[in-house]
């Protein structure tokens, strides 16, 4: 069989024999893709949007058991008629009970907000009356959350070492 015989693939020879070309081509794509990286527009501190929702009632003095029966499940039950609920946590804790309302994405976080508070406004015909505090709903938002802490510890007297976090805190940018 003659070397003529095989088979050849088109443009993997017309690669091979204008290799000039190609290493053109291949610098122009590299060069584009350089220009449009650069160009992609960046935010130092992006908004990031959860949609999750805490509610937070305190009510001192009571056992997590009945935080359990008298605080969450009459939210709980409001809360699981929401549209777009995707998943509802609670923990009823001494004196306070956490209920986390996490949404599917497609749900605006007002949007959830708002029916999570209108839910939880429902609820409070079947909650005590004399509660403590709440219950509360917020959203989480990651702006409000520090982006560092810094401990200062020292063989240092309590005024130098406030005086240090202050130089600190005041250097920041």
């Amino acid at each position: 069989m003659k070397f003529s015989e095989y088979k050849t693939l088109g443009f993997t020879n017309w690669c091979v024999e204008n290799r000039t070309t190609i290493y053109i081509f291949t610098f122009i794509i590299t060069l584009a893709g350089f220009m449009v990286y650069n160009n992609l527009p960046k935010e130092q501190f992006p908004d990031i949007k959860i949609p999750q929702i805490y509610i937070n009632t305190v009510y001192f003095g009571t056992a997590p058991a009945d935080i359990e029966n008298t605080i969450n499940k009459p939210i709980e039950k409001q809360l699981k008629s929401l549209n777009g609920v995707k998943k509802i946590k609670s923990n009823a804790l001494q004196d306070v009970s956490v209920i986390l309302v996490e949404f599917t994405p497609d749900v605006a976080v007002e949007v959830a907000l708002q029916r999570v508070r209108d839910a939880v406004d429902k609820a409070k015909t079947d909650l005590p009356q004399n509660l403590d505090s709440g219950p509360t709903a917020q959203d989480v938002n990651f702006s409000e959350f520090p982006i560092m802490n810094v401990n200062i510890a020292g063989n240092y007297s309590l005024k130098q070492l406030k005086e240090y976090a202050e130089d600190l805190q005041d250097s920041r940018s």
